[in-house]
């Protein structure tokens, strides 16, 4: 449903990142932040509402290795770091008015302060995805909810983080 202005009714226009801020925050998120590098997060989309990335399996990865399966503690910090960046996302669709530079230097102090990882089904598979999504964005806290997915689209664990915005 499209979002509508409160006070005239109009449809609201969708918030587009330019290539310069998607860029900069996908280098953030894949390259500067060492341990998602270590993990295998990709970036695949990312929007102020939301963002979508990928994990594929590897060796290094597996926490039982009778069944390949997907240690829980690649599970639980993959969706931290999916909650932290919809934060950084919600916070550059807040601040449009910012040059992407400016925006992409509010993202130096958020932290996570709460997280609750679910975990539904075992991570067993080759390809990973993961989204998340920000509920409620104040001015020092946002809350997020996250999804974990097999290739198959199956959810396998869910999560909700809180993260400290100062």
């Amino acid at each position: 449903m499209p979002k509508t202005s409160q006070t005239t009714g109009a449809t609201a226009q969708p918030i587009v990142f330019e290539p310069e801020f998607i860029a900069g925050l996908t280098h953030i998120f894949e390259e500067l932040i060492v341990f998602n590098r270590v993990l295998g997060l990709k970036i695949a989309s990312i929007t102020p509402e939301r963002v979508v990335a990928h994990i594929d399996m590897k060796p290094e990865l597996v926490g039982h290795f009778s069944f390949n399966r997907l240690h829980g503690g690649v599970i639980s910090a993959g969706l931290d770091a999916m909650g932290g960046i919809a934060v950084m996302a919600a916070i550059g669709g807040r601040h449009m008015d910012e040059p992407p530079l400016q925006r992409l230097h509010r993202f130096s102090k958020l932290g996570t302060i709460d997280l609750r990882i679910d975990y539904l089904r075992p991570g067993i598979g080759e390809r990973f995805e993961l989204r998340a999504e920000v509920l409620r964005l104040g001015s020092r806290v946002g809350s997020t909810r996250m999804e974990f997915l097999g290739a198959d689209g199956k959810l396998l664990s869910t999560g909700a983080g809180a993260y400290i915005m100062s």
